[in-house]
């Protein structure tokens, strides 16, 4: 692509958020939509969402991407800014200086995942919250109000809805993640996209409980497939893809049936990213592997210095932080990781960079996913693709009273783990 094209996608793709932040920068950050319509118009393909705990995993998914010619999603949780310093506020201008700084050209979403809904005082915060978070940079967000009851799920996605651009990425999600209360079902899924549907709300995403775990697995169960490819059969008429959650914990061989058998565009690493920045060996489940005294290995030559390490291991033995809470080392390292020596910065962001780099190429089929990305936003000539989905179901049947007189799943889950 020449300059003068890419000056235009500057010009147009860029949603008005991001063009009053930053006004005079040549990073490409672009609707959540575009990168799902990329993988779409790829076809059996998806792109890494990857959550960004610290700097040198942000760095390492960009350049990561940029090698690839990979349309890419950075993403942080709204848990996950109550541990680490990059937060939902601020994630949009790390990415932006890191892109100008490293010339990254490939589109980027700043997404906001999962922005969990528990009960009304959280309903009511993101009536703030959430236009706070475009105003600081988020190209595309996840309401999450999973572990509510299916109705009140629905209830709070209907209600947040309006307070999300209509340019941006939305994913919903049904079916908690790490919940106790059983997998998904076709039957959830389609209360909540028929629910919305009448409402003229179109989801790009859904996320499931179709088989993961966050943080550091316990076993290599894994996503169930087959679960996922049939109720996004039953969702096709609605158009929305998946979003897959967990993605930690899986082969590379279940991610590619993943990508080939499914509607997902968008996978979520979280976990094995944060360890790899580290220098931690994971095995091809992108799970930390431990040594014989349970110990996690952390490997030679790689990821933060051995004195930097072993500061961490004795904070976390002190403060009781075993397996996936290791990720609460996040915030109170962060000087001291931003304050290693040159060489150890550039190989913690290496790390990530390789181990992103071939899930984009060899397991997620994305490369070269960019240039699809660019033209979809040239063809629009605008930064809003607009939805996916028509209306399909009748809104008075779907009224706010009678979805609240509906009788369906009363299940609910408060306890889990959202993270990635």
């Amino acid at each position: 692509m020449n300059e003068k094209e890419y000056k235009k996608l500057l010009e147009v793709g860029r949603p008005p958020n991001i063009k009053k932040l930053f006004p005079n920068s040549r990073a490409l950050i672009v609707s959540g939509k575009v990168i799902d319509r990329a993988m779409l118009e790829k076809e059996k393909a998806m792109t890494i969402a990857a959550n960004g705990r610290n700097y040198f995993v942000i760095k390492g998914a960009l350049t990561a991407a940029q090698r690839a010619n990979s349309a890419i999603i950075i993403e942080i949780a709204k848990s996950e800014s109550t541990y680490c310093a990059v937060n939902m506020w601020n994630l949009a201008r790390i990415v932006d200086c890191l892109c100008n700084e490293l010339n990254i050209t490939v589109p980027i979403a700043i997404h906001g995942d999962h922005f969990a809904i528990k009960n009304q005082e959280d309903l009511e915060r993101a009536r703030r919250q959430i236009p706070s978070m475009f105003d600081f940079g988020v190209t595309s967000i996840a309401i999450d109000a999973s572990h509510l009851p299916d109705r009140d799920n629905l209830l709070a996605n209907i209600e947040l809805s309006k307070y999300i651009p209509s340019w941006a990425g939305y994913e919903t999600e049904v079916g908690e993640i790490k919940g106790k209360e059983g997998l998904s079902t076709p039957e959830e899924a389609l209360f909540l996209i028929k629910g919305l549907n009448a409402h003229n709300i179109f989801p790009d995403w859904i996320a499931l409980n179709n088989g993961t775990t966050h943080g550091i697995q316990d076993s290599e169960a894994g996503i169930q497939v087959g679960l996922t490819a049939e109720i996004h059969e039953a969702l096709t008429p609605y158009k929305v893809s998946g979003a897959q959650h967990g993605t930690s914990g899986n082969s590379t061989a279940r991610l590619k049936e993943i990508a080939q058998k499914t509607r997902t565009t968008k996978a979520n690493v979280a976990t094995a990213l944060q360890m790899i920045s580290w220098g931690v060996k994971v095995n091809d489940y992108g799970n930390a592997e431990l040594d014989e005294n349970g110990e996690f290995i952390k490997e030679k030559d790689k990821g933060v210095s051995d004195r930097l390490w072993r500061e961490m291991v004795e904070y976390a033995k002190k403060n009781g932080l075993k397996g996936g809470n290791y990720k609460k080392l996040n915030l109170p390292f962060e000087t001291a990781l931003l304050s290693e020596p040159p060489e150890i910065r550039d190989r913690m962001g290496k790390g990530v960079e390789e181990f992103v780099y071939n899930l984009l190429v060899n397991v997620f089929n994305a490369k070269d996913s960019a240039d699809i990305a660019k033209k979809l936003i040239l063809d629009a000539n605008s930064h809003d693709l607009g939805p996916k989905g028509t209306k399909i179901e009748d809104e008075n049947e779907w009224s706010i009273e009678k979805i609240k007189s509906m009788s369906v799943s009363e299940k609910q889950d408060d306890h889990g783990d959202y993270d990635d």
